[in-house]
């Protein structure tokens, strides 16, 4: 498989008495298949997984796998704030079919890099038939993943992604300078994608391709063709939306979209809730302006 180009963080819809909905969720994939999206990724923070069960997050990437006919990779989210129950969920990530697995730095427990290093080679070395891909996500973790620790585990054999949340595109530029040149890096923020792609990067796990795939998949298309300028264009012009999308935590604006368009309900699960009525009414704005509904 080939990790490259634009790849969704895929929601998950629930239903109106708060289940997983299945339908609109084998919907969703359909759909970014359709307009031609080169990866997905399921059960990650876009999709509320620390709100899951372990049965639904089973269930999300197994109805992920068999929509997506082998068409594109998965890279199922298996992260967890220790080690032991990571290796486990993605053993059972691979069984259930994966082609990746993404691991964020384990949240809350801050550890060191040392740390770090030894359970991300702890993960690759109980999964040698998935590829693995570090996901440096400090906001969230708490911790970053150090340049030099990236180095290490590039050394691994199947270490061969990573995915960049920072926003830091002169750290970007020294990983990718540091891993090896077959390691697949992907940004984990669109505000940053066509950035992202100049500073080494092979592509990006998109938020707002839930919402819009065919834009952000042609926007990745014409920068590949050489078309570095419209895709800057293009890039510069989504800007509003990508921003948008974060104006509250995410996935409160993207769900709240995509409901909008009548593709799921505007259902969380708690601590996740409905988005406050200011930001709420500054992203639909943003969406109307933007032909978007």
């Amino acid at each position: 498989m080939e990790f490259s180009g634009v790849m969704t963080a895929l929601i998950t819809p629930f239903d109106g008495q708060g289940n997983v909905d299945e339908h609109a969720f084998r919907a969703l994939v359909r759909r970014q298949i359709e307009a031609g999206i080169r990866g997905l990724v399921p059960c990650g923070t876009t999709g509320e997984t620390p709100t899951l069960s372990v049965a639904e997050q089973d269930d999300l990437l197994r109805w992920t796998v068999e929509e997506s006919q082998g068409q594109v990779p998965v890279i199922a989210g298996v992260g967890s704030n220790n080690t032991a129950g990571t290796v486990a969920r993605g053993q059972r990530a691979v069984e259930l079919g994966a082609d990746a697995l993404l691991v964020a730095a384990p949240p809350y427990n801050k550890p060191t890099q040392e740390g770090l290093y030894r359970h991300y080679a702890a993960v690759a070395e109980a999964n040698p038939s998935a590829s693995v891909c570090i996901y440096d996500v400090p906001g969230r973790s708490a911790v970053a993943v150090a340049t030099e620790t990236f180095a290490r585990l590039g050394a691994i054999e199947n270490i061969r992604l990573v995915k960049d949340a920072t926003a830091d595109l002169a750290k970007a530029a020294e990983v990718r300078r540091l891993v090896p040149s077959s390691t697949s890096m992907l940004s984990g923020d669109d505000f940053t994608f066509v950035p992202f792609l100049a500073a080494g990067g092979n592509g990006c796990v998109s938020v707002a391709s839930n919402l819009i795939p065919e834009r952000m998949v042609a926007l990745y298309d014409a920068w590949k063709s050489g078309d570095t300028a419209g895709a800057a264009s293009e890039n510069a012009k989504l800007q509003p939306l990508y921003r948008a999308l974060f104006v509250q935590t995410n996935p409160l604006p993207i769900k709240t979209a995509m409901a909008e368009l009548g593709l799921c309900k505007e259902v969380f699960r708690l601590p996740l809730c409905e988005m406050d009525p200011a930001p709420r009414a500054a992203l639909l704005q943003v969406m109307g302006e933007m032909g978007i509904g």
